[in-house]
């Protein structure tokens, strides 16, 4: 990725601890970075934070190094304008033209994209005049973030909480990029790994964390798509501006994508159902028996949700992608394995990642191969599932037209 100077405006919110990270991510990936708090945001984040993490001086008002005309050349010579948080105040600001400090005025002269990430409580984003302010906004061009749901200031839940770092890195890199190859498109995700009760305490389950998902989630949205994320047992916060269906069981994950799935251009499946559930569920926790033994638990094989969304497509010409976790042994190697997977299950594309002790699993990063029906093979290297995520949407994006 092209070097971008980007400014990082950041509102007067108890969040705006969690844009240092921000921060970071976008230096590390070699981009010039000045940093433009509000005098509020200092409350929360002093100075010396902000010029040591990104290597340029900070400064608050257009009277700081006055000759060098700042509130005008910040905002004239930036590829991308980041406010988080955006605050009610400084929405109201920008809908309005106000520009009383450093970074509305730089608001104003900036021509290049413009991303703002609110995060206040829940009745203040619902409000009619914040509401009213991001719709102006949005008609103006610039890009609204929605707020992620989750724990707020104190003991306040709902939305309103600032998207994680790696959501806003994702959707900035876009913007940069910029891909809006999914826009009008609907798109159906599922992630996690579900769990069959064999008793209220027991469960058949699996490592998955839901972290490709939901990374495959936040980089859909960022490129313009409607976005359903059907989540099995993940511990993950809502992606933002993504519609989540929270589900425990294959065959609860079964019946929401298929319900999701009928008006969607693609399905991407990266959850990780269970293969097998018990014949028979007990009411009451089984006992550990006296003698020693185990108790015998019958088990009976669970849908294969992905063969049947590839056999019965729900409209013409929609995109069914698979994933494939799988280990190499005495029968075939993983991508051997993957071959016959794809031929089996009837998909479009298959995304195929070898498991084992730090790969795949509970970690933050992967590596893969994608077959195509077609009989591509696409080889991703080791990186951030986000990397991952946009090499799927590229070969999606090119079977959509």
């Amino acid at each position: 990725m092209t070097a971008a100077r980007i400014v990082l405006g950041v509102g007067g919110g108890i969040a705006a601890y969690k844009v240092a990270d921000l921060l970071r991510k976008f230096t590390e990936s070699g981009h010039q970075v000045r940093v433009v708090p509000t005098a509020s945001a200092l409350r929360f984040v002093g100075a010396a934070t902000w010029s040591a993490l990104s290597g340029q001086p900070v400064r608050t008002e257009v009277w700081d190094d006055v000759d060098e005309v700042p509130h005008v050349r910040i905002g004239q010579h930036a590829d991308l304008v980041v406010v988080a948080p955006a605050t009610a105040d400084l929405l109201a600001k920008a809908a309005h033209g106000i520009a009383d400090d450093l970074l509305t005025n730089t608001l104003l002269t900036a021509r290049c994209p413009v991303l703002f990430v609110p995060a206040m409580h829940t009745e203040m984003w619902e409000h009619a005049a914040t509401q009213a302010n991001v719709a102006t906004l949005r008609a103006r061009g610039a890009h609204i973030l929605e707020p992620a749901v989750g724990r707020l200031t104190g003991a306040d839940t709902g939305k309103g909480r600032l998207p994680e770092p790696a959501d806003i890195f994702a959707v900035a890199v876009a913007l940069l990029q910029p891909v809006r190859d999914l826009l009008g498109r609907h798109v159906v995700i599922s992630a996690g790994g579900t769990r069959e009760y064999l008793d209220p305490v027991r469960f058949l389950g699996n490592r998955s964390s839901g972290r490709q998902g939901y990374a495959l989630a936040t980089t859909a949205a960022a490129r313009g798509a409607k976005v359903t994320l059907v989540a099995a047992n993940t511990a993950l916060p809502d992606p933002a501006g993504v519609d989540v269906v929270r589900v425990i069981s294959t065959a609860e994950l079964r019946d929401a994508v298929l319900a999701a799935a009928s008006p969607a251009d693609a399905v991407v499946m990266a959850a990780a159902p269970a293969d097998f559930r018990p014949a028979q569920y007990l009411s009451n926790k089984i006992k550990k028996p006296d003698d020693g033994g185990a108790p015998l638990i019958e088990l009976v094989q669970n849908p294969d949700i992905l063969a049947e969304l590839s056999a019965h497509r729900a409209r013409p010409g929609q995109v069914v992608v698979g994933f494939a976790a799988e280990t190499g042994d005495d029968t075939g190697s993983v991508l051997e394995h993957g071959r016959a997977k794809l031929a089996r299950k009837g998909c479009d594309l298959l995304v195929v990642n070898e498991v084992g002790a730090g790969k795949a699993f509970e970690v933050a990063e992967n590596a893969a191969v994608v077959l195509g029906a077609d009989g591509s093979v696409t080889d991703v290297p080791f990186g951030p599932k986000e990397q991952l995520a946009n090499a799927v949407w590229d070969l999606v994006a090119a079977r959509l037209g």
